[in-house]
């Protein structure tokens, strides 16, 4: 059983994708998190590692264990230095993609965790911040 309480993932590819959903679930499995709970971390995380690797040119997962009180948390940090999001709003809204996908990546992965950040810059890169409490 690992004691660290922070760490990273490299998002590059396919298999990194795969890698940061495997680490999130043995971190969720550590921290006791109700089935429903670990799908919903898992499911968060390979949205936002997908995002990452296909529209931010590859980044990290910067992954983190919190503690606050009695409270347990987890909190996964998805960060690039691709194009960044013009429209933050618009990123956000159900249904909204700047490809392919079904637009659920963002504003589906906000409603599987309790806190969500999203800080972009344009030719900069983006970062967002999900945690989960248990």
């Amino acid at each position: 059983m690992s004691h660290e309480t922070q760490g990273s993932v490299p998002l590059r590819s396919e298999a990194d994708i795969v890698a940061s959903r495997q680490m999130v679930r043995k971190l969720a499995v550590q921290l006791k998190f109700s089935l429903v709970d670990q799908t919903k971390m898992i499911t968060a995380a390979s949205e936002l590692s997908r995002n990452t690797v296909v529209y931010g040119g590859g980044g990290d997962m910067e992954w983190e264990l919190l503690a606050d009180g009695l409270r347990q948390g987890l909190r996964l940090r998805f960060r690039d230095q691709g194009p960044g999001i013009p429209d933050l709003g618009l990123a956000l809204k159900d249904g909204w993609t700047s490809g392919k996908g079904m637009g659920l990546g963002l504003s589906g992965s906000k409603r599987l965790v309790h806190d969500f950040e999203l800080e972009s810059t344009v030719g900069v890169g983006t970062c967002v911040s999900v945690t989960r409490w248990k």
